[in-house]
């Protein structure tokens, strides 16, 4: 699995293991729609080993710690069991060590998922995995959220009671001094100009939320995120992805190819739709055709996404551009993706790539399948030399 990737959960009773080369504790929370345990007796590890529905276990041979849920045993008011780890050794952070969870079917052991965060670095405990219920089924779901301040600061985050150490003792302060002589009264000093004014605050920064299509068109810069949803919901419907672009500043045609390549879970590439394979996943994903010069108002080529239709299997989709005629996007003018209603036509979301590198490819966007059933588009805008799309697979799996 990937971060924020989710799969159904075959059976009522899995079991969560989490290893890595050094001793880890794992924990499991129960929490509530709000994002909080109700009480400190939702919060099992090795000190408390049992709530309702989920059970701790210290590590057997070959296996971290694990814990275990029993889907049908979980309360009713508890909408997810979040699985985390945090490093045994005092101090001890994640970087260099990789953790993997594993999910196994409690009854005969079969492996359902595994996960391994990426890139960690300073964390000292992480939030491995969730197990969630939605509309009445269990899932579960790739994390890899990093704290740290250790285990203590994720069961604060969730609502638990930590005991703080006891405070170490203190000096008792000295005597107060007695109080100085009062002064003898002065004269009011002559009136004089008030003292210039503080200057401004700084702005705040701008929030750094996703937004969603609630208040019309998004434009993104590059890396941001627009959650697609709309009213509450999320947008499973047709929408398009339309990429143009402007011939060359010197005048001179320039053959450049939108294409895009959809992943699985394991960032492994399920199937690539381009000028040469006009359509993918039994219609699903369709493209427009090719456009060889960039002229004509309007998008020069469109692939169309039909996300209801996407297989489960499908949980990232990276849109790309490549210069199959071999010029640098230096040399492209207004390139740009957008993203729109394919049924009314409506823009949802616009990307404009300002500048070109020296490269003949680059990655415009990504969209990624949420926990929740919705997709979040987020701008990319990297480039890389490769001129058709089969260069493109390994960089965009890089990009999920």
């Amino acid at each position: 699995m990937t971060p924020g990737s989710n799969l159904p959960l075959t059976t009522a009773r899995v079991a969560v293991d989490v290893t890595a080369p050094a001793r880890l504790d794992v924990s499991g929370l129960l929490l509530t729609a709000h994002g909080k345990v109700r009480s400190d007796a939702d919060f099992v590890f090795y000190n408390q080993p049992s709530g309702p529905g989920v059970t701790h276990s210290a590590a057997a041979a070959g296996r971290g710690d694990t814990i275990t849920v029993d889907t049908a045993s979980v309360p009713a008011d508890i909408e997810k069991i979040v699985v985390t780890a945090s490093l045994d050794a005092p101090g001890a952070t994640f970087a260099g060590t990789e953790p993997t969870g594993t999910v196994r079917s409690a009854d005969d052991g079969s492996v359902l998922a595994t996960f391994t965060p990426p890139r960690l670095g300073p964390e000292t405990a992480l939030v491995v995995m969730e197990i969630y219920r939605r509309n009445g089924a269990w899932k579960v779901r790739a994390v890899g959220q990093g704290y740290a301040n250790g285990l203590a600061g994720i069961a604060t985050d969730f609502g638990v009671t930590v005991d703080e150490p006891a405070a170490a003792p203190q000096t008792p302060p000295a005597a107060p001094a007695p109080p100085a002589p009062a002064a003898p009264p002065v004269a009011p000093a002559p009136a004089q100009a008030a003292p210039p004014a503080p200057p401004a605050p700084a702005p705040a920064a701008p929030p750094t939320g996703k937004v969603n299509l609630d208040k019309g068109r998004v434009s993104l810069q590059k890396n941001q995120t627009v959650s697609l949803v709309k009213g509450g919901r999320p947008l499973l419907g047709s929408v398009a992805m339309g990429l143009g672009w402007e011939p060359a500043y010197r005048g001179k045609n320039i053959d450049l190819d939108a294409s895009v390549i959809a992943y699985g879970p394991d960032r492994k590439k399920i199937d690539n739709c381009f000028f040469g394979k006009l359509m993918i996943l039994n219609g699903a994903i369709q493209h427009s055709g090719d456009n060889l010069t960039g002229d004509g108002s309007g998008d020069d080529e469109a692939i169309t996404v039909h996300l209801g239709g996407l297989p489960q299997e499908v949980t990232g989709l990276v849109f790309t551009v490549n210069s199959f005629s071999g010029q640098k996007f230096s040399d492209v003018a207004k390139a740009y993706c957008r993203l729109s209603d394919a049924t009314t036509g409506e823009e949802l979301v616009r990307f404009d790539l300002t500048h070109g590198e020296p490269r003949t490819g680059v990655l415009m966007a990504k969209l990624i399948r949420q926990f929740s059933g919705e997709w979040e588009m987020t701008a990319m805008g990297e480039f890389v030399d490769a001129r058709t799309v089969r260069g493109m697979v390994k960089p965009g799996a890089a990009a999920l």
